[in-house]
C-alpha cells in the first residue's frame, strides 16, 4: 500500500480532481472579477453555464481531500529515506514537493472554510486563493515532470510493483482502493446535492440546502446585515441613469411590461437552485433611458457595505431578454432578504452580482 504502484493510481485521480478544480475556478475567477477589456465579451449563455462549472468546482475539490490525504499517507515512508539528502537535484526535487503539498492543503481547507463562510484569518480569501491556485498547479506540473519516468513505469496494472506483490498484499491494495473511492463517493454523494438538486435529500453535510431559505431559497447575505432598513426603504425610486435619466417608483415599476424567466441562482459557495422570477428587462430600462447597444451598466445596491455594493452589466448580460430587474420570486414580491424591492438576475452570471437591493442603474460606455 506504499508501492509506487498504489502511488500513482491515486496520483492520477488526484490530478483530474485538482486540474478540474482549477480550470473551474478560472472560470468562476473571470466571471467574478472580469478584467476591463472582458467585461463586455463574457457571455450570458449557457444560462446554467456558472451553476455547473461553480458545482464541479466545489465538488471536485472537496473530492480532493480525501484523496491527497490518502496519497500522503500512501508515500510518508518515503520522509524517512536515508539519507535524507542525496544531492542539489534530490533537494530541489524535495522543496517543490514540500512546496506542492503545502500549498494543496492550504488551498483545500481554506476553500472549504469558505464554503460555510468562515474566514479566520487576517487576508482577502479571493486574491489568495487565485494566487495559490497558480503556485498548486504549477508545482503539480512540476512534479509530474520529474516523476514521469516512475508514472509511466507503473501506470499499468502490470507494472513491476505489481508484479512483485504477494497475492495478499494485492488484495490489501484493492480494498485500500475501494476504501478511498468510497471516502470520495461518501463526502460527494452528501455534498453535491446543494447544486445537484436531485441530489438534494442526500445533502447531508454540505452547508447549504437547496430548499432552505424565505422562498425555498438560501439566502448568503441578510437584509440585516446589509444594512437595509424599512427608513432606508421608504420612498425607494429607482433612478436609471443615461442620455434620458428617470426614475421610476416601485408602483410605476410593476406597471411596466412584465416578463418571466426561470434562471438558476449559484453562488461561489456550491450551492445553486433554480427559481422562477419575474420582472422588467433591464434592456427595456436602458432602452427608455436612450442607452446604445454597447453600453455597459453600473448597478449600485443600497447595502451599505460589501465588495459588491455596486457591480457592472457587460453588454452581452445587460442586453440578454432573459436579465431581469426582478420583482418576484416564486410568484410572490420577494422578500427582503432576496432584495426586495428590486434585483438583478442574469442568466451565466455568479451569485455575488445578481445585485440585491438595487437603487440605481448607470448607464456608461
Amino acid at each position: 500500500m506504499h508501492d509506487a504502484r498504489t502511488a500513482v493510481s491515486l496520483g492520477r485521480v488526484l490530478g483530474v480532481a485538482l486540474v478540474t478544480c482549477f480550470a473551474t475556478g478560472l472560470v468562476s475567477h473571470y466571471l467574478q472579477q472580469p478584467p476591463g477589456w472582458a467585461v463586455d465579451l463574457l457571455p450570458s449563455r449557457p444560462l446554467w453555464g456558472y451553476r455547473v462549472t461553480q458545482g464541479l468546482h466545489v465538488a471536485s475539490g472537496i473530492a480532493a481531500i480525501p484523496l491527497v490525504l490518502a496519497k500522503l499517507w500512501t508515500v510518508y515512508p518515503r520522509l524517512f529515506a536515508w539519507p535524507p539528502l542525496r544531492s542539489v537535484a534530490h533537494a530541489l526535487e524535495r522543496l517543490s514537493i514540500a512546496v506542492l503539498v503545502s500549498a494543496t492543503l492550504l488551498q483545500l481547507a481554506t476553500g472549504l472554510l469558505n464554503t460555510v463562510q468562515w474566514y479566520p484569518w487576517p487576508w482577502n480569501f479571493r486574491p489568495a486563493h487565485w494566487a495559490l491556485a497558480w503556485v498548486v498547479v504549477g508545482a503539480l506540473a512540476l512534479h509530474v515532470a520529474v516523476k514521469a519516468p516512475v508514472i509511466a513505469a507503473h501506470w499499468r496494472r502490470s507494472s513491476p510493483a505489481t508484479r512483485q506483490l504477494a497475492t495478499a498484499d494485492g488484495r490489501d491494495r484493492r480494498a485500500f482502493l475501494a476504501t478511498v473511492g468510497a471516502a470520495v463517493g461518501a463526502v460527494t454523494v452528501t455534498t453535491v446535492g446543494q447544486s445537484f438538486t436531485p441530489l438534494r435529500d442526500l445533502d447531508l453535510l454540505a452547508p447549504r440546502h437547496p430548499d432552505h431559505g424565505p422562498q425555498q431559497l438560501p439566502v448568503n447575505r441578510t437584509a440585516a446585515a446589509a444594512g437595509i432598513t424599512a427608513e432606508r426603504l421608504a420612498g425607494w425610486r429607482l433612478a436609471v441613469r443615461g442620455p434620458r435619466p428617470y426614475e421610476l417608483t416601485l408602483a410605476q415599476l410593476r406597471a411596466l411590461p412584465v416578463h418571466s424567466a426561470v434562471l438558476p441562482i449559484a453562488c461561489v459557495e456550491g450551492w445553486s437552485r433554480t427559481a422562477h422570477w419575474s420582472g422588467v428587462r433591464i434592456r427595456d430600462l436602458l432602452d427608455a433611458a436612450g442607452a446604445p447597444h454597447s453600453a455597459t451598466v453600473r448597478v449600485v445596491s443600497l447595502q451599505q457595505h460589501g465588495a459588491y455594493a455596486v457591480t457592472e452589466l457587460g453588454a452581452s448580460y445587460a442586453r440578454d431578454p432573459l436579465t431581469l430587474l426582478a420583482l418576484d420570486l416564486n410568484g410572490a414580491p420577494l422578500a427582503p432578504d432576496h432584495g426586495f424591492p428590486a434585483r438583478i438576475i442574469a442568466p451565466n452570471r455568479p451569485g455575488v452580482l445578481q445585485t440585491k437591493w438595487v437603487a440605481r442603474l448607470e448607464v456608461t460606455t
